[in-house]
């Protein structure tokens, strides 16, 4: 077996007052998400980007996404967790809110326009993905040196036939080497469904073509970011997290 482990970003969980935090220096690339609400599962989404010492500029229009079907909740990632804070769980069908490093790209397609350093697994029957809290490998990709026998194998496999799922790219909530049972597994943007009618487990999605769009100028030298959050919180938090 294969464990690609080197292709995630580590997630450094930080704690203490929310207000204290504020964006990686060296992130000059950023995905901002905002929902109405709590509740709301759907999302618009902007690209960012900055020279060091300047402001955040988009680099161009807005464009919607669909989020969990019950909307958001806190995940864990580069963001301290607010004192008391609702915490993304397994199977909650909600997508996780704060501030989140991004992986690499995974796709059923031999190759995708991309960065050279962005990394990308054309995705085949042996490749697999673990939502299972109580798998030794949850929320981590598995190469195979052989085709899946047992049903946790099958289960797991990346490659089902899905066109919604044909091209991803990590999102790192709850990410290796710090991750924790049961606070949420495999969250990825992908495509969405049914034309974006559809929410979601957890995900973030967007046309295809946004994705391809997307992925295509994401820069991994830059450490770029996604940052999730409610609109209100988003207004809370923009200041001292120095948001665009």
């Amino acid at each position: 077996m294969q464990r690609l482990l080197a292709i995630l970003p580590f997630l450094a969980a930080l704690s203490g007052p929310a207000m204290a935090f504020e964006l990686p220096p060296q992130s000059t690339q950023i995905i901002v998400g905002t929902s109405a609400n709590w509740d709301s599962s759907y999302v618009r989404l902007t690209l960012y980007e900055r020279q060091p010492g300047e402001p955040w500029r988009p680099t161009g229009p807005s464009w919607t996404g669909r989020l969990g079907k019950n909307g958001l909740v806190w995940g864990r990632g580069l963001h301290p967790l607010p004192a008391g804070a609702k915490i993304k769980t397994e199977g909650d069908r909600r997508a996780p809110a704060g501030v989140f490093d991004l992986g690499g790209a995974w796709g059923y397609a031999p190759t995708i326009q991309k960065a050279p350093s962005l990394s990308y697994v054309q995705v085949t029957p042996r490749d697999l993905w673990f939502e299972d809290p109580n798998s030794p490998y949850y929320n981590q990709y598995l190469r195979l040196d052989r085709e899946p026998r047992t049903p946790e194998e099958k289960k797991a496999q990346m490659k089902q036939g899905d066109h919604a799922h044909s091209l991803k790219l990590f999102i790192a909530h709850n990410a290796y080497p710090r991750i924790q049972p049961g606070a949420g597994s495999s969250i990825f943007f992908h495509i969405w469904r049914n034309g974006g009618n559809a929410p979601t487990a957890g995900c973030t999605t967007m046309s295809e073509e946004n994705l391809k769009r997307l992925i295509a100028s994401v820069v991994p030298e830059r450490r770029p970011l996604y940052v999730l959050l409610p609109e209100p919180e988003y207004a809370k938090y923009r200041a001292a997290w120095k948001l665009p």
